[in-house]
């Protein structure tokens, strides 16, 4: 016999048991530009010149009129600026946001970043318009590790793929215990395997050096 189901809000009730879903698409439409939303702080993962994560407006964003971007054009190498999203703390799920390279001499970078502790200590998987790849990394103890996809040779960077500029692009991340799987605009490109963070931790988004990035709808679902 097939158990009735009913929708409640963000629960699933199902006779003899109940389904938690949690998915949050957040759009930063409400947010006041100029300044980081609610909910939000900013961070980095080594020195350089501070990160600006800012609302800002874009007439051609996916959902309008607003978007959150990182401003700052500091070239430091190795300079991480992060955006940890405050309201959300798991172990299992998805993550996926679109995002639009603006400008960027060294980099111009955007990356999900899972299981966060500190800005020492998390995953991130970016695509990178310069370099035309896309990467799956640890950073443990402030040092950012490339783990290679799974069926690769151990030193193998990430996957190449086109990443266009100035173009609107989804970049999204699914992970369940040690299983990562990434994929670009609903096209899975690559799964990677680790055990380094096997715990809960934040979520956020991610630039390096002197990328200009703009994101939106960030989708936040937890498992």
């Amino acid at each position: 016999m097939v158990k009735p189901m009913i929708r409640v809000g963000l629960l699933w009730l199902v006779v003899g048991s109940v389904v938690p879903a949690s998915a949050e698409v957040i759009g930063f439409d409400s947010a006041r530009p100029g300044s980081l939303p609610a909910g939000w702080t900013s961070a980095m993962t080594h020195t350089g010149g501070a990160p600006k994560w800012e609302v800002v407006q874009d007439s051609a964003a996916p959902s309008k009129p607003n978007v959150l971007a990182q401003t700052s054009s500091d070239r430091t190498s190795g300079r991480f600026p992060l955006a940890v999203y405050e309201k959300a703390n798991f172990k299992d799920g998805e993550l996926s946001a679109t995002f639009k390279t603006i400008s960027g001499s060294g980099d111009q970078a955007a990356g999900l970043v899972w299981r966060y502790r500190d800005p020492d200590n998390y995953y991130i998987v970016r695509a990178n318009a310069l370099e035309d790849n896309v990467v799956l990394y640890k950073v443990e103890g402030g040092k950012r590790i490339s783990l290679a996809p799974k069926g690769t040779p151990s030193r193998t960077y990430g996957v190449k793929h086109k990443v266009p500029k100035q173009t609107w692009t989804k970049l999204g991340v699914s992970f369940s215990g040690n299983q990562f799987v990434v994929s670009l605009d609903g096209q899975k490109i690559m799964e990677v395997e680790d055990s380094t963070f096997p715990g809960a931790g934040k979520v956020g988004l991610w630039t390096k050096a002197d990328s200009v990035t703009y994101f939106d709808d960030f989708e936040v679902n937890q498992k």
